[in-house]
């Protein structure tokens, strides 16, 4: 095992600057734009804004196909995928015993959980879809992490070189043709000819 060495926790720490959305120019537009809901305080709103994300995390965690985002921005689902090359290294026990410990994800078979977002599968394309993109909270992240380990193999296996939308679109379709499997051998009658 190689020695760890113990990072400098007095060291200058380069922070990156966080701009935030929910801000007070965001609910004046809203406010411009969607005159019914001006007597709403921006407490309120932010809540509203809060709750529709929960239950947005949260039906992506519990289905295995995600989920489609409002005004068919795009799709949103997690994605089983192998671990990388590179050793993942858990900082905190390494700090703890003064040697490399990397974490091998045991309970999930050396597997990855990855959020996915992709707008190249809906019906409707958008116009310059290639500048959007998602970036996932703390709080998602963490409710994907604990959930993933209990229930891994539900969710859809994605290959590292492969293009998202193609994944996904095929998992749809293999998903359609088993209903339709099911459906036709529930309403088969050996006798009906």
């Amino acid at each position: 095992m190689k020695e760890f060495n113990k990072p400098d926790v007095k060291a200058s720490r380069y922070r990156h600057e966080v701009n935030t959305i929910l801000n007070k120019e965001f609910f004046e537009n809203f406010k411009k734009k969607h005159p019914k809901y001006k007597n709403l305080d921006d407490k309120l709103l932010r809540k509203i804004i809060k709750r529709f994300n929960q239950v947005v995390h949260q039906t992506v965690i519990d289905t295995r196909d995600g989920v489609q985002l409002p005004e068919q921005i795009g799709w949103l689902f997690i994605g089983t995928c192998e671990r990388s090359k590179k050793n993942n290294i858990d900082y905190a026990k390494s700090n703890k015993y003064g040697v490399k410990v990397t974490n091998n994800n045991w309970e999930t078979d050396g597997k990855l959980a990855k959020i996915f977002f992709t707008n190249y599968a809906p019906k409707h394309k958008i116009k310059n879809r290639e500048f959007w993109g998602f970036t996932a909270c703390r709080d998602f992240k963490r409710a994907v992490a604990k959930a993933y380990s209990e229930n891994w193999n539900m969710y859809v296996q994605v290959l590292p070189k492969s293009k998202i939308d193609k994944v996904y679109n095929s998992v749809l379709y293999k998903d359609y043709l088993n209903k339709v499997k099911t459906k036709a051998f529930k309403s088969y009658n050996e006798f009906d000819i």
